[in-house]
């Protein structure tokens, strides 16, 4: 008999529900179709569901047709975006995490006072490249340790950072720390910019993975925070594997195992939990074990621009 360990919180966060209702909501008052700009959040279930139900997703604003309704994801856009978005006449509706925004609040707040800004974070996810966007001119993307150490800035006074909500609350750590090394006077957000929900799910891991053989992790691999909780099992010395769903389990990572955790990244949905755990018991026999760390109680407010949108027909 193998115990599974179902890790409590997993799966979506309070930014994904309001943006997967956002889109919800937008084809429940208008019909398709309806455009999103990047992928509501990075996970293909969802984002197949809804091309499903006639949403079209496009990496170019460009691509939506003059006058069409387009839905910004949950990781945040440039005001370049924006404008173009005027230019075409298209209605807007900004799924922008909340979490995210108060990051570009922040990069705006730094601009205005004369900091130079350093970022934090991956300079290829979408939440980046909307970070950045709001001053190009003045933000310096760090991934690293390493680049953190070789960074050169004209005035080492001037400096602040602020962080990607969806990093890994270690991998973070390290590089701010050779950051306050090295520019003892740098400035920083008075609260964390790593998502609360992030920082609950590497936890979880963390806390629950000495007590497995192995850790699975329902996710989509471009969802930087999914990565991250297969990184944390790994730091604490377990096999761990990041799935889409369960069709992609390999009967040979169970062998010699008597226990498995499982849990799931913050854009991905409950039911692929439930079908990994179902395929998991019927495979193996396994035996659940819910283990609550802590309850979650954020809820975050529909678009005003969604409220707002009439019903059509």
């Amino acid at each position: 008999m193998m115990k599974i360990i179902l890790a409590n919180p997993r799966g979506f966060c309070a930014g994904v529900n309001m943006a997967i209702e956002t889109v919800d909501q937008v084809l429940a008052k208008k019909g398709p179709p309806v455009y999103v700009y990047h992928e509501i959040v990075h996970n293909r279930h969802v984002v197949d569901g809804f091309r499903g139900r006639g949403v079209t997703f496009v990496d170019d604003i460009e691509q939506v047709p003059n006058g069409a309704l387009v839905v910004y994801s949950a990781h945040g856009i440039s005001p370049q975006v924006r404008a173009k978005a005027k230019d075409r006449r298209l209605i807007e509706v900004d799924a922008t995490c909340p979490l995210v925004t108060k990051v570009h609040m922040e990069v705006l707040r730094y601009v205005r006072d004369g900091y130079k800004i350093i970022f934090i974070g991956h300079r290829k996810h979408d939440e980046a490249i909307g970070t950045v966007g709001e001053a190009p001119d003045s933000i310096i993307v760090v991934e690293t340790p390493e680049e953190a150490e070789a960074l050169v800035v004209e005035d080492p006074q001037g400096l602040a950072f602020v962080t990607q909500t969806t990093l890994s609350v270690s991998d973070a750590q390290r590089i701010i720390d050779v950051l306050r090394r090295r520019f003892p006077n740098i400035r920083y957000p008075a609260k964390d910019d790593i998502c609360y929900a992030t920082t609950n799910r590497q936890n979880a891991v963390t806390m629950l993975s000495p007590e497995v053989d192995l850790v699975l992790v329902i996710g989509s691999k471009n969802s930087s925070n999914s990565q991250r909780l297969v990184d944390r099992a790994v730091d604490a010395g377990k096999p761990a594997y990041l799935i889409d769903d369960e069709s992609e389990l390999d009967p040979r990572w169970f062998d010699g195992k008597q226990a498995v955790m499982v849990t799931a990244g913050a854009s991905a949905p409950e039911h692929l939990v439930s079908q990994l755990v179902n395929r998991l018991q019927r495979d193996f026999g396994g035996e659940i074990e819910t283990r609550t760390l802590m309850e979650e109680s954020v809820s975050f407010e529909l678009p005003r621009s969604v409220r707002s949108l009439a019903v059509v027909g």
